[in-house]
């Protein structure tokens, strides 16, 4: 039997290479002659550029930069002669915070803002972002910050680019230091959220980043505001475009200021792994992420790959480290298998997933060798 293992990470535990490797040890432990390939994938969140890094000869390049909260800190990308491949997770992400230090509403993206001016200032004409990871709902703002433009506010103040300084933004200066009409940025999306509003990025995203409901209102009312301002002074009208509510509807700004291009991240992932060719050619597909909830079919690789194996007909199966929601369509797979299910608690389940996938894959293995 050929079986392709493509899971996403188990975020905060095991990235979605060891995820395969893991799985695989506990499948061929139990099923020897299984052919197992391993094809682990990304949807355009942090992780993405480990997955890139293991198919193209990439460079590291070393920047000096800010984290979510100010603090100097240093970072890396990686580059391909004139192409640069940025993940907003490294500068701006929620794993650089203390649990304390977590508020989208005084964190920025800024640090990416100044990593995307290192690439540029060093020749890089092409800029991939994956904007994953993200412990931010500034709307991009920090970003454009980085690269030259002002956000006022009613007293012609300039504003610190933050999320709670959204809703006081009443103009934007553009003091641009580079002429973007030479440099393309690609963005690669992750999820289809719009930019403000009941399914949009603070009340989708914000809690898990630190929020209050309070403040989750603030922000959403703030994203709402600026969706006016980009409309007023720039004539675009972003806030309901879907993807523009991922990692703290950074695009808004990226899209509506620097004219970036919203791209599928798992899309171009899938493009560059062939996985759709794997999926048609296997007899059994696996694949997975940490939580399976509401989002994981909304354009992650959960769901994708159930649309692909569906298109194709092939059997798939999920893991994952556990299940928090469970309105989806169970029928459509195999088997269902959560981490969570096997442990003593979640902080067990995170510690020792190597464990507990290993035994998953033993089940699996004797259960598709009958």
């Amino acid at each position: 039997m050929k079986v392709l293992l493509c899971p996403d990470k188990f975020k905060g535990s095991l990235s979605s290479m060891e995820v395969c490797e893991h799985l695989s040890e506990g499948i061929l432990s139990k099923y020897p002659a299984c052919n197992i390939i391993s094809s682990p994938m990304a949807d355009g969140g942090d992780g993405s550029i480990e997955i890139i890094q293991s198919i193209l000869n990439l460079t590291k390049v070393s920047a000096q930069t800010v984290d979510p909260i100010g603090r100097e800190i240093t970072a890396l990308y990686f580059k391909s002669e004139d192409t640069a491949f940025i993940e907003l997770a490294s500068a701006s992400g929620l794993v650089l915070l203390n649990e304390y230090e977590r508020n989208p509403l005084f964190t920025s993206t800024r640090g990416t803002g100044l990593m995307i001016k290192h690439a540029i200032m060093n020749g890089l004409k092409k800029i991939y972002l994956f904007i994953g990871g993200s412990a931010t709902n500034d709307a991009g703002i920090g970003i454009a910050q980085a690269l030259g433009f002002d956000f006022l506010s009613e007293n012609d103040e300039q504003l610190e680019p933050t999320g709670r300084n959204l809703v006081k933004i009443k103009n934007i200066n553009n003091n641009q230091l580079f002429d973007l009409d030479d440099v393309e940025i690609l963005v690669l999306c992750d999820v289809n959220n719009p930019m403000h509003g009941s399914t949009g990025a603070a009340h989708t995203y914000a809690r898990q980043k630190g929020a209050s409901d309070q403040d989750i209102e603030e922000l959403d009312l703030g994203l709402k505001n600026y969706d006016g301002i980009l409309q007023n002074q720039l004539n675009k009208d972003l806030g309901t475009m879907a993807g523009m509510g991922a990692a703290g509807a950074v695009s808004a700004s990226l899209v509506g200021l620097l004219n970036a291009t919203l791209l599928n991240g798992f899309q171009m992932l899938s493009d560059l792994t062939q996985l759709e060719t794997k999926i048609k050619n296997a007899d059994l597909v696996i694949t997975g992420e940490g939580k399976i909830d509401s989002t994981s079919f909304q354009g992650k690789v959960v769901g994708n790959v159930t649309k692909l194996c569906k298109k194709h007909q092939t059997p798939c199966g999920v893991i994952s480290g556990m299940i928090e929601d469970q309105t989806f369509n169970k029928s459509n797979f195999l088997f269902l298998h959560s981490v969570i299910s096997y442990s003593e608690n979640i902080n067990d389940a995170m510690t020792n997933a190597r464990k507990y996938l290993t035994m998953i894959g033993k089940e699996i293995g004797t259960f598709i060798q009958q």
